[in-house]
């Protein structure tokens, strides 16, 4: 090494320096994965659920007026027909009210029986010129009088008769007494609850959905209902609503399904039934909300060769109709296989290379 010189000492260096220098050339990185759903027909829609069977209308009853009970006929899981008397307020007070309107009538009656004589009277003896005509417009002012005395009289004894009607409480529908609030003896005030009356002509069945299930269904769908206790026993039913409102703390939503008309009497309220959805019922496409991306109404679809981890996205215009909740129905657009981008739909760009799915 003692032939080399310093000068050549110093190109070796420098080479070595700029050889460390050298950019390195970055290792591409994977696509990123997304959070995606493969939309299907009512997603995750069970074969069938436990539901029960409860009144399309229930109905807190009360007296119109204070008073005390008198007696109460009728007791919780009782069945009652229209008309049928539930309870009864203690009418002494109501029927001394009554019989002093009666009185007030007969006293009016003969009030106007008096005037009317009087006013005859004045009439005859004007007509003879015995009287003078301001007499007899005297006596006239006060048949007229009672008259009205009269009319007064009988409107406040037909007010004390209806009055008196209100002291019986009676079922406005066939139905089953579901719970009782006041006992005989208690002191009630106008329009203090008594009993609750569970109508029966309109029953129907309620079940609980998420609401990916719920968005699926249209008002009108068919299912088939059957007794949990006695599966033999069966009933079809329609969808009439989907409550609007999610459970705050299951996240379902309620749907009221109409009984058939023929149902059977063995679906007594409160029963419990297996309720699963009819072959002409319709399955639809839905999605969430959290897909869409700004705009007119468009996702990201996916798409991928089979069996692969990656795949390139496009923007789909789709057409929405109502769902329910965070939830929309796919009128058009997409079909069932499609795999849809549900998060980060903003950073996304057109054509983009992602990775595998991942799910929610």
């Amino acid at each position: 090494m003692r032939g080399v010189t310093g000068s050549a000492w110093l190109a070796v260096i420098a080479l070595t320096l700029l050889a460390a220098c050298k950019p390195q050339t970055a290792a591409p990185s994977p696509p990123r994965p997304v959070v995606s759903e493969v939309l299907t027909p009512q997603a995750g829609l069970r074969p069938a659920y436990v539901g029960t069977i409860a009144p399309r209308t229930q109905t807190d009853l009360g007296f119109p007026l204070a008073g005390t009970l008198a007696e109460r006929p009728v007791e919780e899981g009782d069945v009652v027909k229209r008309g049928a008397v539930l309870a009864r307020l203690d009418p002494q007070q109501l029927e001394a009210q009554m019989r002093a309107a009666q009185a007030g009538v007969t006293v009016a009656e003969a009030q106007l029986n008096s005037a009317r004589d009087a006013a005859d009277r004045a009439k005859a003896l004007t007509a003879k010129g015995v009287n003078s005509a301001a007499s007899e417009e005297a006596a006239k002012n006060v048949l007229a009088a009672a008259e009205a005395r009269l009319a007064q009289a009988r409107a406040a004894l037909a007010q004390s008769r209806q009055v008196l009607g209100f002291a019986t409480l009676r079922a406005p529908q066939d139905g089953v007494i579901t719970h009782v609030y006041a006992q005989p003896g208690a002191a009630l005030s106008a329009g203090q609850k008594v009993v609750q009356l569970a109508a029966t002509q309109d029953r129907e069945a309620v079940i609980d959905l998420s609401e990916q299930d719920a968005a699926g269904l249209a008002p009108g769908a068919v299912f088939q209902v059957r007794l949990e206790a006695a599966p033999q026993i069966a009933t079809t039913a329609s969808l009439r609503r989907i409550d609007p409102v999610a459970d705050p703390t299951t996240r379902t939503r309620r749907l009221h399904l109409t009984l058939a008309a023929d149902a059977a009497a063995a679906f007594r309220l409160g029963a419990l039934v297996q309720v699963e959805p009819g072959a002409r019922t319709k399955a639809r496409l839905t999605l969430p909300r959290t897909a869409l991306i700004g705009g007119k109404p468009r996702v990201w679809v996916v798409s991928r060769q089979s069996g692969a981890r990656t795949g390139r996205v496009r923007a789909q215009p789709v057409t929405l109709a109502p769902g329910a909740g965070d939830r929309l129905v796919v009128a058009g657009g997409l079909s069932a296989g499609d795999e849809v981008v549900l998060k980060g739909v903003n950073s996304i760009k057109d054509g983009q290379v992602v990775g595998p799915r991942v799910a929610r």
